[in-house]
């Protein structure tokens, strides 16, 4: 999760960079706040999986029920987030639309992260080999 988490900042990063994007104090405050967001659907995904883990499954399966359990949750908080930076950026002024904006790129990354970068992590952790790792989870 932390590699998916480092791989968020540099995608963030990068599309601030390529847009141009001004952070200013909101900004930076919206990027803080995806920032836990994406945070935040990582420790659902894990903790899912150490559920299912305790429940006697394999790592694998463990893994794979994680990521489908945790998913409705995640997908849920990323939609209605983006609804209300949408709505932000629609009706405000310019310094919360900053806000709205980096809030906006934020969570579409931490969606995509969450669900595509961290699944592929630990798909390549979670190998034939994957019980003698078992306690890491």
């Amino acid at each position: 999760s932390v590699i998916a988490l480092m791989v968020y900042i540099l995608i963030v990063l990068s599309v601030y960079k390529i847009i141009p994007v001004t952070l200013t104090l909101a900004g930076i405050a919206g990027f803080i706040l995806s920032l836990g967001m994406a945070v935040d659907a990582n420790v659902l995904i894990f903790a899912r999986m150490r559920e299912e883990l305790k429940a006697g499954k394999t790592l694998n399966q463990a893994a794979h029920e994680g990521f489908s359990r945790a998913w409705l949750s995640i997908r849920d908080s990323h939609i209605t987030t983006l609804i209300g930076a949408l709505v932000l950026y629609i009706f405000t002024t310019s310094i919360v639309r900053g806000f709205a904006l980096t809030l906006g790129i934020g969570v579409l990354t931490s969606l995509f992260t969450a669900t595509i970068v961290t699944r592929n992590f630990l798909n390549l952790f979670v190998g034939p080999k994957s019980e003698k790792v078992k306690w890491l989870f």
